[in-house]
């Protein structure tokens, strides 16, 4: 997807600002443009999050949202943020939701996101009244139907009844339960229990930051709901036990570029920050009793890294249905059929022919063929009927 959804966003902008003014008690100056002052107030904001949430962690699981300095600064950082991660992930819905439920809401980037993307009924469910009072204020400003609820995790306070086609859960949970292997089991058994309120063909979608410690986490409760029968629509091909698990270094990650809002840009220069790329953790879970989509006949790899250029070859790892391995052309072996390989994104699903196994990992050459399946962002479409080709070389 990688920026589709960009004039969505940037009608987000103004309505953050104004929104944001207007719970400051504050009024004047440019609509779409923070004065001096107040980029200096945001940033020092997003840095006191960017410190408690990504490196020092002492933010996690605390009431941060209630504070109105720092639930300023995530509205006019992390919102965008966070809308533009869940719109990637929801690309890669096999079909478009209708009923949402947005858990851990915050002030509604992720369930704004699921409106934008063809959402007719969302609701958002939150513990902070705050964040839920300023997603009010955007629905209100943008003349959306939102539905607000409480809800507290660290209560065990009941789910908001109903059915749903999607429920999503935006850096939530790796905020509950601890910060250690401790967290993996009830993690897992709070996704049984959510699932247990999609509908047939629905999803749950899970975003999570791309630390190496929260990603690797997620993986191990990605496992757990694996061995309890459950299957991962996206971003896995594998269908076993998550092998960037195997060695501590590997942990596995989504990175997209995307349509930074100029004023995202402005505050992460005023907060010391570089946000150019947008990099996430992400799970795609079916209900119970859905399958693994059934195999295509390829064999594909999604992309799990950035490129690996060397001297005269591209190198990428790729993690497919047998498995996560490095995927290696020379340059001298360029042809017609292959020369996608050397313009690939993390994220994209391909399909190769003709490899062998060299080092720790695979060697294509003149004879393989390398067609592109689905490029980041999009679901992997079914297998064509047989005698048809699909993909794009």
């Amino acid at each position: 997807m990688s920026g589709a959804y960009g004039k969505d966003l940037e009608r987000w902008i103004p309505r953050l600002i104004s929104v944001w003014r207007e719970s400051r008690r504050r009024g004047g100056g440019p609509e779409t443009r923070l004065t001096p002052q107040e980029l200096k107030e945001v940033g020092a904001g997003v840095k006191q999050l960017s410190l408690g949430l990504t490196r020092e962690r002492k933010l996690a699981g605390a009431r941060y949202m209630d504070d109105p300095k720092l639930l300023g600064a995530y509205l006019l950082f992390y919102w965008p943020v966070s809308y533009a991660q869940a719109r990637e992930a929801l690309g890669e819905l096999p079909q478009r939701p209708r009923s949402v439920l947005d858990l851990g809401s915050g002030p509604g980037p992720v369930g704004f996101a699921a409106l934008d993307a063809g959402g007719r009924e969302v609701t958002i469910a939150d513990r902070s009244k705050p964040a839920l009072a300023l997603a009010r204020a955007l629905a209100a400003e943008a003349g959306e139907a939102l539905a607000t609820r409480e809800w507290d995790p660290t209560r065990k306070a009941p789910l908001p009844e109903g059915k749903y086609d999607l429920i999503t859960m935006g850096h939530v949970l790796n905020e509950l339960y601890g910060s250690g292997e401790e967290a993996v089991k009830p993690r897992a058994a709070l996704l049984e229990q959510v699932l247990a309120q999609v509908k047939p063909g629905g999803s749950l979608v899970v975003l999570e930051p791309a630390l190496r410690e929260t990603s690797r986490l997620l993986l191990k409760v990605r496992d757990v709901m694996v061995e309890k029968g459950y299957a991962i629509r996206a971003p896995c091909l594998y269908r076993g036990a998550c092998p960037a698990l195997v060695k501590e270094s590997d942990w596995c990650h989504a990175e997209r570029t995307w349509p930074m809002p100029r004023v995202v840009e402005e505050i992460a220069r005023a907060a010391g920050l570089h946000k150019e790329s947008l990099k996430m953790s992400y799970l795609v879970l079916a209900p119970k009793g859905e399958g693994w989509p059934e195999p295509r006949p390829e064999r594909l790899f999604r992309i799990v890294s950035e490129s690996l250029e060397g001297k005269g070859r591209q190198r990428y790892i790729g993690c497919g249905p047998e498995g996560r391995v490095g995927l290696a052309l020379q340059e001298k072996h360029r042809t017609e059929h292959n020369e996608r390989f050397f313009k690939l994104n993390r994220g994209d699903v391909i399909s190769v022919t003709h490899t062998e196994p060299k080092g720790d990992g695979l060697s294509l050459d003149d004879q393989s063929e390398v067609r592109i399946i689905a490029h980041a962002g999009r679901g992997v479409p079914p297998a064509p009927p047989p005698g048809e080709e699909g993909g794009t070389k």
